[in-house]
């Protein structure tokens, strides 16, 4: 009779930071341990499978073929078992990382999520942004904030935010250009990031199909936010997602000209992966969201 082969599990839990963060300093950095005790938790994997898992070079590491196999296999098995252990009430971590774009949490998530950690005051959180789609089985992070359709396989997903576009600027701009009638007369002002594609959808939607954009400089300044701190200085007018600043349209620092709002079919979701729904943190922290967001066209994807 054949011998099972006895696979360590540190080894495995090495591996899979490993594999998520494409380094073993931060791999060590997240479990713990320093960059050459996970080299060797590897090394003892590799012994036991009989083949490389990573291609070790000069400041880098990349999966070898054997290794982009059994990477998400073995992320799928660590979520199987926090399920497991979440199903009997035991809490394995106490940190919630939340991946977010910039705008989203600047301009919602920094403004509640104190009120998320006075009902929560045992789960500690950190926010990193990116406009970048996470890979949750290479990544370390046990929710994102995301800008799509919710339709991400393996990830349960749910809509959060509805993602409409109009033009906006500071009220006082519109004063110097008055009267703002019609849309057309907003091509009399300087256009924030005239390459954004919601600009031509907006002015198609409203009967100009030829608004001539490439007039204006093709700046991209990243962010909403940053293009609505450019529209409150007085310095152009953006085409923004007025959920993002609602307080700052109540508070007359934003003014939006025209009633035509417009929807693309892309929304703001809350998506992690399917086998950790379950895990106290994300179910707390889900709940939290979606009874707090004022938005009531909230959905569910799997």
């Amino acid at each position: 009779m054949k011998r099972s082969r006895q696979v360590p599990l540190n080894a495995l839990k090495a591996f899979d930071a490993a594999a998520r963060h494409m380094s073993f300093t931060k791999a060590g950095e997240e479990l713990g341990m320093t960059q050459t005790a996970v080299s060797y938790q590897i090394k003892l994997l590799e012994d036991v499978l009989g083949e490389p898992l990573f291609l070790r070079r000069p400041r880098q590491v990349t999966l070898t073929d054997a290794g982009e196999k059994l990477a998400p296999r073995i992320s799928e098995a660590f979520g199987i078992m926090d399920e497991a252990l979440a199903a009997v009430g035991v809490e394995t971590s106490e940190m919630l990382t939340i991946h977010s774009t910039a705008t989203f949490a600047q301009q919602w998530l920094s403004r509640h999520i104190g009120a998320f950690q006075l009902k929560h005051p045992k789960i500690a959180v950190r926010i990193e942004t990116s406009s970048n789609v996470i890979d949750f089985t290479r990544e370390q992070a046990d929710v994102a904030i995301r800008w799509g359709k919710g339709d991400w396989p393996g990830l349960g997903a749910h809509k959060i935010m509805r993602m409409d576009f109009t033009p906006m600027l500071s009220p006082k701009l519109a004063e110097q250009f008055e009267p703002l009638e019609e849309p057309a007369d907003l091509l009399k002002l300087p256009i924030v990031s005239a390459g954004d594609t919601w600009w031509r959808q907006w002015f198609s939607a409203a009967g100009i199909d030829d608004p001539g954009l490439e007039r204006f400089p093709r700046n991209k300044f990243g962010t909403q936010a940053m293009d609505a701190q450019i529209a409150i200085a007085g310095q152009g007018v953006a085409i923004l997602n007025p959920g993002h600043f609602a307080d700052e349209i109540a508070a007359g620092r934003l003014y939006q000209p025209f009633p035509l709002t417009l929807n693309d079919g892309r929304d703001y979701w809350l998506a992690y992966p399917e086998n950790r729904r379950n895990i106290p943190k994300i179910r707390a922290f889900r709940t939290w969201l979606v009874e707090t967001l004022p938005d009531k066209e909230t959905g569910t994807a799997q």
